[in-house]
C-alpha cells in the first residue's frame, strides 16, 4: 500500500511535469488544467504522508514538534486507555446490565439439566475434592480439627442439655430397656460366677468364725443377690426400678437448677477433654472421614457422587425454570461482578497503563503501523484524488472568474 500510495504521488509529479512542458509549448487550454490538477495532487499526496508519517516517527528524522505522536505518547496513550477502559467498561452499571442481558442463571441451569452435564460437574467436583484432600497435610487438619472440636465443646455447656434429655428420656421410660439389660447382664453374670460370689464373701467374714459357717453366709448373701436381681428382671414395677426412676429424674432437674452439680459436670467435661485419649480420639476422625471421602470420591457408583449428580441435575431444572431463583442467582453474580470491578478497578486499569508503559517506543510504532498501516496508506491515495480535484476545481473558477 505504501508503494501503491508513493506511486500514485510519482504520477501526480510526472503528470505535472508534462502538463506544465506542454503548457509552455503551447498546446492549450487544457494543459493547465491538468497542471493545476496534478500539481494540488502533489500537495495533498505530500501533505497526507507528512500526517501519516508524523504518527508512527519523525519525517526525514527532522526533529519538527508534534511528530512521532505515537513512540512519544505512549505513556499518555497508556494512562488514557485505562481511564477510558475503567470508566466505560469496568463501572457497576455496565456490568450489572451486560450480566443481566445475558441471563447466566438461566443459562446455567438448561446446561446443568441437560443431558451429561450433572456426570461432567460430579467428575469435576470430585477431581477436584480429590486435589485438595491430597495436598492437606494431615497433621495440620488433625490439629484444626482437634484445636475446634475441644474449643467448641469447652464453650460450650453441657449440664443442662444433658438434663433436659435425661429428662425426656426418662419421662418417656426410655431407660428402661437399660435397665432390663443390666438386670440381664447382671444375672447372667451372677449365675456364671456362683462360686466366685461365695468366694468373697466368706473372705470379708470374723476371722474366728468356723469356714463352714463362712460359706454357708456366702450362699445366703448369693442367694439373696440372685433373689433381689432376679426380682428387678422380672418385675416392672419393683420398688429397685421406682428407685432408679426417681434418681434419674431427680439428677436431670439438678443438672438443670443446681449449681453445684453443674459445675461439677463441667469439670468433668473439661478433664474428659484434656485426655490424650479424647484427643487422639478427635484427631483420628479426619483420617477416617479423609478416607471415606476419597474412596466416595473415585467410586462412581458411590452414594455421595450420585446424590451430587441427583442434586445438580435437580438444581439445573429448577435453576431453568424457576423466575424468582433465576433473578435470585443473577442478583449474586452481579453483586459480585460489582463488587470486584469496583474494588479492583485501579488494578486492572493500572495493569494496562503499566503494559503500554512497559512497551519498547519505537517496536510499538512498528507493531501499530503493521495493523493499521494499510488504512492509513489510503488516507495518503485519498489525499492525492481529493487535492487533484480541488485544484482542478479551483482552476476551472479561477480561469472562470478571470475570464
Amino acid at each position: 500500500m505504501k508503494t501503491i500510495a508513493t506511486g500514485l504521488l510519482a504520477f501526480a509529479t510526472l503528470v505535472f511535469a508534462l502538463a506544465t512542458w506542454a503548457k509552455a509549448a503551447g498546446a492549450g487550454a487544457w494543459a493547465g488544467y491538468v497542471a493545476a490538477a496534478a500539481e494540488a495532487g502533489m500537495v495533498g499526496a505530500l501533505a497526507d504522508w507528512f500526517a501519516v508519517t508524523a504518527l508512527f516517527r519523525r519525517p526525514f528524522g527532522l526533529p519538527i514538534p508534534h511528530t512521532a505522536i505515537i513512540p512519544t505518547k505512549k505513556d499518555a496513550f497508556g494512562r488514557t486507555l485505562g481511564e477510558f477502559v475503567g470508566e466505560n467498561f469496568l463501572s457497576g452499571h455496565v456490568v450489572r446490565g451486560r450480566l443481566a442481558a445475558l441471563g447466566i442463571a438461566r443459562r446455567l441451569g438448561e446446561w446443568l439439566a441437560a443431558p451429561g452435564s450433572a456426570e461432567r460437574v460430579t467428575k469435576e467436583a470430585s477431581a477436584a475434592l480429590r486435589g485438595v484432600l491430597a495436598v492437606l497435610r494431615d497433621d495440620d487438619v488433625q490439629a484444626v480439627v482437634g484445636e475446634a472440636v475441644t474449643r467448641r465443646a469447652a464453650a460450650t455447656s453441657v449440664a443442662e442439655p444433658m438434663g433436659r434429655m435425661l429428662g425426656k428420656v426418662v419421662a418417656d421410660g426410655g431407660h428402661h430397656g437399660v435397665v432390663d439389660l443390666v438386670a440381664v447382664r447382671a444375672h447372667g453374670w451372677l449365675t456364671a460366677n456362683h462360686e466366685e460370689v461365695v468366694q468373697r464373701v466368706s473372705q470379708k467374714t470374723p476371722g474366728w468364725t468356723p469356714k463352714f459357717i463362712d460359706h454357708q453366709v456366702g450362699e445366703r448373701v448369693y442367694k439373696e443377690l440372685m433373689r433381689f436381681v432376679t426380682d428387678i428382671r422380672d418385675d416392672p414395677d419393683h420398688p429397685a426400678r421406682g428407685a432408679i426412676d426417681n434418681f434419674l429424674a431427680d439428677f436431670a432437674t439438678e443438672l438443670q437448677t443446681d449449681p453445684e452439680t453443674i459445675a461439677r459436670v463441667e469439670r468433668a467435661k473439661v478433664e474428659l477433654l484434656a485426655r490424650p485419649e479424647v484427643q487422639d480420639l478427635i484427631a483420628s476422625t479426619w483420617a477416617a472421614v479423609r478416607t471415606l471421602v476419597l474412596n466416595a470420591a473415585e467410586d462412581e457408583d458411590s452414594e455421595l457422587r450420585r446424590r451430587i449428580r441427583e442434586g445438580v441435575r435437580s438444581f439445573g431444572a429448577r435453576l431453568a425454570t424457576d423466575p424468582k431463583l433465576q433473578a435470585k442467582v443473577d442478583g449474586w453474580l452481579q453483586d459480585a461482578a460489582q463488587y470486584l470491578v469496583e474494588t479492583y478497578r485501579a488494578e486492572i486499569t493500572s495493569l494496562i497503563s503499566e503494559t503500554v508503559a512497559g512497551w519498547d517506543a519505537d517496536d510499538a510504532s512498528r507493531k501499530i503501523e503493521a495493523n493499521v498501516g494499510r488504512d492509513l496508506q489510503f488516507i495518503r491515495i485519498n489525499g492525492t484524488v481529493v487535492g487533484a480535484m480541488a485544484g482542478l476545481l479551483i482552476h476551472t473558477v479561477a480561469v472562470a472568474l478571470g475570464g
